[in-house]
């Protein structure tokens, strides 16, 4: 977050006489720089479940102008994390044991037909190739770093997903699995052990993919969204 506030306060102000289109692509870019710092804050757990933020006082702590962060506030609302709150600002989403589990269930719905599909149509050579993938993960959960971990799963899901060729697929399994991973359900810590757990079954699925074993694709697909971070 500090690195954000620091290239964010850096981000020179365009003079009037700079077109329209180069002044939207400067805000733009602050815009998505306090996006990923709101993004590691929830994570982070640095904004609280049921807690509201006004777009000033946030602007005052990345030390940018109220407009990009309630740019990226909306956009948080579109993907579930926060609540707008009227004349007030935006209210960091709970999220329950249940939403949890039904996030899950629709993720599984989704994903588990595409994982046995792939299982049967791509070769082991290929499947291969992704372990780079999956040794990330499992980097950030050995240092307990949970916001890389959650970066570094989301791109192992996707990287396995557009194996499918289908980006719209890709597109919609990605929010479905951001709306799991943040906020944290409340009074559910997320222990190291926890992440290396989960970090291991990306490696064991690589394996039963290559392996075109059906059955352990789809158990350990499902157990991934059940008990993921």
């Amino acid at each position: 977050m500090e690195q954000a506030k620091a290239e964010a306060a850096r981000e020179p102000q365009p003079p009037s006489g700079v077109p329209a289109a180069r002044r939207s692509l400067r805000r733009h870019s602050v815009r998505g720089q306090i996006l990923d710092a709101l993004r590691d804050a929830l994570v982070g757990g640095e904004l609280t479940p049921g807690e509201v933020y006004s777009a000033p006082a946030l602007a005052e702590r990345f030390g940018v102008s109220p407009t990009p962060v309630r740019e990226a506030m909306q956009q948080l609302a579109g993907e579930g994390a926060v609540e707008v709150v009227p004349n007030r600002g935006f209210r960091v989403a709970r999220r329950s044991a249940r939403e949890l589990a039904e996030l899950a269930e629709v993720r599984a719905l989704l994903e588990v037909p595409v994982m046995l599909g792939l299982a049967q149509a791509v070769t082991p050579e290929r499947w291969a190739l992704l372990r780079p993938f999956a040794e990330a993960t499992a980097a950030a959960a050995a240092k307990g770093d949970r916001a890389a971990y959650l970066e570094s799963d989301r791109t192992f899901h996707q990287s396995v997903l557009s194996l499918s060729g289908n980006q719209q697929l890709v597109i919609v399994a990605d929010e479905l699995h951001r709306r799991a991973q943040w906020p944290l359900a409340c009074g559910r810590p997320v222990r190291t052990a926890d992440l290396v757990a989960d970090a291991a079954e990306h490696m064991a699925l690589l394996d039963a993919l290559a392996a075109r074993d059906l059955d352990v694709v789809e158990s350990l697909v499902r157990e991934h969204f059940t008990t993921g971070a």
